[in-house]
Order: C-alpha cells, then sequence, then structure tokens
C-alpha cells in the first residue's frame, strides 16, 4: 500500500511538472505570438471560440489563456464580449488532455517515445540555452514526463482496485454522483490543474477503481473546479478582470448543471458514438468524448446568452473609477442639439483636462510605480476621453451653424493633446527608478526645483482660471525649456565628473525631458481650450481657433 500511495503522488508529481514544462516551454518558445492570436484573432465571437481552442490545445491549459485573456480586457486589446468567445475556447481545448491521455497513453508501450522525448528536449535545451530552440527542447521534455507520469497513475490505480473495493465508498448514482462532483472539483482545487484531476480520473477509471458514470461526474466537477484558478487572480484586480473571472465562472456553472442533469442521456449518448467507432472497451476514450460533448453542448448553450451576459456583468462590479469613466454631460440626447451638444463638449473637455492635469502631478510627484489606484485612474482617463472623441465623430458638422464648425478641430486636437500626455504620464513611471538613482549631489537639488517648476507650470494650465493667459502661459513653457536645458547641461557635467551614473543618466534624462513634453501638450490644450470657451460665436474667431489647432 505504501509503494502504490508513493506510485501515485510520483505520478502525480511528475504529470503536474510535465504540464507546468509543456506550457512555460512552449510560450517562451511562442514568444508575442500565441498573444497576438488572441488580440487579432478576436473580431468575431467565432473567431475567438477558434482562438481559444488553438492556444489552450498547444500550451495545455486554459486557466492560463484564462488569465491572459482578462489581461487583454483590462489594457482594451479585447471587449468584454470577444473576450468570452476566447473563454468558450479555451474549455473546449482544455479537452485536449483527456484525448492525448486517453489515445496516446493507453494505446502504446510509454517508455518507447516518452523517454527520447525527455532525452532529447533536455539536449536541446542544454546544447543551446537562450535560444528559441531551447524552450522548445523543455516542452518536449514535458511531454515525455506527462506520459509517464500518467503511466505511474495508471499502475497505481491498477493496484489500488486489486486491494481495496473504492467503488463501495459512495454509490454510482444519486447522491454518490454529487460525491464524484465535489472530488472532482476538490482535485482541482487542490492541485490547480483541471488536466491533472481529469488524468487521475481518466487513469481510475481504466484501472477499475471508478466506474464510468462515477468517473463522469468527476470530470464534470474538474471541469468547473478549474475556474478556481481565475478567480484566485482577480483578488484585487480591477471591475473588468472580475467580469471576465465571473464569465468564466458562468460559463463552466451552467455546462457542469446541465451535464450534470443530462448525465444519464449523454452517457447513452457517447456509448452509441463510441459503439460506432468501437470503443467500448477503452473507458478513458469514452470520458474523453463525454468531457468534449458536454463543453460543446455548454457552448451552444451560452452562445445565445453571451450579449445580455455582457450586458449584465457590465452593470456589476462598478468601481468609483468606473463611474469617473462615465462621461457627466455627453450624452445621445444632445446631440440632436448642436448648441447644447458644443457647450456639453466644452464642459467634459475641461473636465478631462482637469483630471490629467492631476494625474501629471502625482505621477511627476510618485517616488515609486504607479500603483493599482494609478492603473485605474489611467485606464479610466483614456476610456473618458475615447468617449470625448467619439462623441466628436457624432457630431454631424454640416449641421452646426457655420460659426460653431470651427470649434469641432479644435476639440479633436485638445483631446489629442490630452491622450499624448497620458501617455507620457505614464511611460515617465518607467525613468522614476534611474531619476531617483542620479539624484544626488550636485544635481539633486536642481532636479527637485525643475519638478517643482513643471508641477506649477501643470497647475497653471486652466484655462477655467480667471487669471489665465494664453501669452503668459507661453512665456512660462518658454522659461521652463530654459531650465530643462540649464538642468541638462548640469547633469551631463556631473556625470563627466563621475559624480553621478552615467549608467542611469540616458534614462533619467529621458523621464525628466517627458515632464517638458507634457507641460508643452498641456500648454497647448490649455490654448485650445481657452480658444473654445472664449468663441464669440464669429466665423472668423472660429476659423483662426481651427487653424491654431491644426498648426
Amino acid at each position: 500500500m505504501i509503494l502504490t500511495i508513493g506510485t501515485f503522488i510520483g505520478g502525480l508529481g511528475l504529470f503536474l511538472l510535465a504540464v507546468s514544462m509543456i506550457t512555460d516551454g512552449l510560450k517562451l518558445a511562442a514568444g508575442d505570438a500565441l498573444k497576438q492570436i488572441l488580440a487579432d484573432s478576436t473580431r468575431t465571437r467565432f473567431r475567438g471560440v477558434i482562438s481559444g481552442m488553438i492556444v489552450t490545445g498547444i500550451v495545455q491549459s486554459s486557466s492560463a489563456v484564462t488569465v491572459a485573456t482578462i489581461g487583454f480586457v483590462n489594457a482594451g486589446l479585447l471587449t468584454l464580449v470577444q473576450s468570452l468567445g476566447v473563454i468558450y475556447g479555451a474549455n473546449i481545448g482544455t479537452t485536449m488532455t483527456g484525448w492525448i491521455v486517453a489515445i496516446v497513453g493507453f494505446s502504446f508501450k510509454v517508455e518507447a517515445f516518452a523517454l527520447p522525448l525527455i532525452g532529447l528536449g533536455m539536449m536541446a535545451k542544454m546544447l543551446r540555452p537562450g535560444s528559441r530552440i531551447a524552450p522548445i527542447g523543455e516542452a518536449l521534455a514535458g511531454f515525455g514526463l506527462f506520459f509517464i507520469g500518467v503511466d505511474l497513475l495508471r499502475d497505481a490505480f491498477t493496484v489500488f482496485s486489486e486491494d481495496i473495493d473504492v467503488a463501495g465508498f459512495a454509490p454510482q448514482s444519486g447522491l454518490g454522483v454529487m460525491l464524484y462532483v465535489a472530488l472532482g472539483f476538490g482535485m482541482t482545487l487542490i492541485t490547480q490543474s483541471s488536466s491533472a484531476a481529469i488524468a487521475i480520473t481518466l487513469t481510475a477509471a481504466t484501472g477499475g477503481v471508478l466506474g464510468i458514470n462515477a468517473a463522469a461526474a468527476m470530470v464534470i466537477g474538474a471541469n468547473v473546479g478549474t475556474t478556481s484558478t481565475a478567480a484566485f487572480a482577480v483578488i484585487g484586480a480591477t471591475a473588468n478582470a472580475r467580469r471576465v473571472a465571473a464569465a468564466h465562472v458562468a460559463f463552466n456553472l451552467l455546462t457542469g448543471l446541465v451535464a450534470l442533469l443530462l448525465l444519464p442521456v449523454l452517457m447513452w449518448l457517447v456509448d452509441a458514438t463510441s459503439s460506432v467507432f468501437g470503443l467500448q472497451s477503452i473507458p478513458a476514450v469514452s470520458l474523453a468524448l463525454f468531457h468534449t460533448v458536454f463543453n460543446v453542448l455548454g457552448l451552444l448553450i451560452m452562445w445565445p446568452l453571451t450579449t445580455p451576459l455582457a450586458n449584465f456583468l457590465s452593470e456589476r462590479f462598478v468601481t468609483d473609477w468606473d463611474r469617473f469613466a462615465r462621461p457627466e454631460y455627453l450624452d445621445r440626447n444632445v446631440l440632436a442639439t448642436p448648441a447644447l451638444a458644443m457647450e456639453a463638449l466644452n464642459r467634459e473637455l475641461g473636465r478631462v483636462a482637469e483630471h490629467v492635469r492631476a494625474f501629471v502631478v502625482s505621477r511627476i510627484s510618485a517616488e515609486g510605480p504607479m500603483d493599482q489606484s494609478a492603473t485605474e485612474q489611467e485606464h479610466s482617463l483614456r476610456t473618458l476621453i475615447d468617449a470625448v472623441e467619439n462623441f466628436i465623430t457624432d457630431l454631424e458638422m454640416d449641421k452646426l451653424p457655420e460659426s460653431q464648425r470651427g470649434n469641432l478641430p479644435i476639440a479633436l486636437r485638445t483631446s489629442g493633446y490630452l491622450e499624448d500626455v497620458l501617455l507620457l504620464a505614464v511611460e515617465s513611471t518607467g525613468h522614476l527608478a534611474d531619476i531617483e538613482a542620479i539624484s544626488r549631489p550636485p544635481v539633486a537639488q536642481a532636479i527637485v526645483e525643475y519638478q517643482s517648476a513643471v508641477v506649477a507650470h501643470v497647475r497653471r494650465c486652466d484655462p477655467d482660471d480667471p487669471g489665465f493667459s494664453a501669452g503668459e502661459q507661453n512665456d512660462s513653457y518658454e522659461r521652463l525649456r530654459g531650465h530643462w536645458h540649464d538642468l541638462k547641461t548640469d547633469m551631463l557635467n556631473a556625470a563627466a565628473a563621475r559624480h553621478i551614473p552615467i549608467s542611469r543618466l540616458n534614462s533619467a534624462l529621458e523621464g525628466l525631458r517627458s515632464y517638458l513634453k507634457m507641460a508643452e501638450q498641456l500648454t497647448k490644450a490649455s490654448e485650445r481650450l481657452h480658444a473654445f470657451k472664449l468663441s464669440d460665436g464669429s466665423g472668423e474667431q472660429a476659423t483662426a481657433d481651427s487653424e491654431a489647432a491644426a498648426r
């Protein structure tokens, strides 16, 4: 018994190690290709499903694909609806593990090809370290260990079934089925790998430890249990991440519930299909087929519910930043009245500019990388700017009064300046460590004074301030440029004299220069906003402002 338990634990350990090596190796070998597939191949829901299936089949991990999808939604590369297609496809793609175990694991002499795979894979990894061959070798070795792990599990369960009647511990129908569902869920929760739970189930069924109905119930439990990885991944994450994880849970729960309710029907269908292909005597193949069938059934059920589900989730997990990202003054109703639309656009642009200025000040004053709050604020500002630009696009220029038409290019250029500032502010955080590293005598005080001057200038870029003057703002910016050139000269001299680390100089200069660029873009934005607000309705004023904006 001790030897059997040891064999089981060792087989499970080898299997988990193999899945990890396959996933990591193929992700490294592919580089950004897998990300590109997900980002570019999801224009329609159907293509998203196919992409999810392919990528999951390649990396052998639906959890990895789900977590990557969550990241793409956060980055704005995928919409919530597009991500649902990928999630559906990933759940179908994860059935590939069962097919590999069923067809290869029990149909060939494992050592005949598993050991050569391990040897060739590790030779490639050792002989070509640092190249793309190395991670491919790691994946090959992982496939070899995969089959050896499955073979050990099969041996353990074969011996186990001869000594103990495990099937007698719980009936394989009624409430006993629920126990096996819970067992499958628990194994996935513990191992954080539905592939491992399904491999254990298939080998147990093949070894005679489990009846086919009990094993099918465990497969259902493992399929539902895979949602735990996504649930753990979004603890403390953004609202979008929680929405994708919730969709993943909803799909698997509904699919598992339907499979459980229709278990006798689905097993009959599997038996009938198996009979056609002469597979009745291979429980592992029947279970792999069952796993595929009920996931495809889940896709068919969820397909028409995708848009309602996305709409439902969009109203859930709403944070303060989500509310912030919604325009306060823009809506479809004001589009019908040009005068109201331009006034609303004026106000919303002013609101966006105010928050962008505050974001810039917080970034220049920060002493570390962006935290979660800053990331959510940046994402919300991007969403808000997109909403403003969409509103401008929806405004039909030919329906505006002649005197107002020149303001649309001004508004569009202003939003472009604000978007540039936001991008610069985010990029500047990558240089903070180098700025801190060179902030030492004799340039430390000059850096602080320069940062303070930038912050003061940014705060003055407020066209709502009664004392605002475009001319004075330009003069302030020219003084700031002179300040920057003096600081750059001082830093170069200090580096030449070895007072500050030369290795950090270029990055620090780039970060400090980005402050000046932000100040420049905010100066332009404030001038355009000021012109927008002061537009007296004359065609000459609007045209002049439009030409200035174009320049």
